[in-house]
């Protein structure tokens, strides 16, 4: 079984705790992508969180293109830029094509996970083949990797 690593959104970030943030676990197989991190900058940790960092880099602007294109003129239920809702949301699924195309010249690269209690982030990346979980579901498939 590949090693599992998790791309984390902000609805689930805010629910773990600092000690859960600082672990070891989450250090090694957890990432937040940039935009996240920026939602994240009022946290008591939030410094720390950098280490996990997912950057948006030129790969990941790419396939956010991909995932934009997909998305209709007229749907707000994944990115709403004058609502202030979602900005950070299609760049998880853009993350984990990135994150998924650079596994894939491993021979046995890990599995990309989203970490999302948005449905419209799950589903957007259920049509890129992309896997996801709710944060309970999360909780659940973690259980025991927490400790140091």
């Amino acid at each position: 079984m590949n090693e599992e690593m998790y791309l984390i959104d902000n609805n689930v970030l805010s629910h773990l705790s600092p000690a859960q943030r600082s672990s070891e676990f989450f250090r090694a197989q957890c990432r937040i992508p940039s935009e996240v991190l920026h939602e994240a900058d009022g946290y008591t940790d939030a410094d720390s969180l950098t280490a996990v960092e997912y950057p948006t880099t030129m790969g990941v602007l790419k396939f956010l293109q991909k995932v934009m294109a997909t998305v209709p003129e007229d749907d707000t239920s994944l990115v709403n830029l004058y609502a202030n809702k979602g900005a950070a949301d299609p760049l998880l699924v853009a993350c984990a094509l990135d994150a998924i195309q650079e596994s894939e010249t491993w021979l046995f690269g890990p599995a990309w996970i989203i970490v999302s209690n948005d449905k419209a982030v799950r589903a957007k990346g259920a049509e890129f083949g992309i896997e996801s979980c709710t944060r309970d579901e999360f909780v659940c498939r973690t259980q025991g990797k927490w400790r140091d």
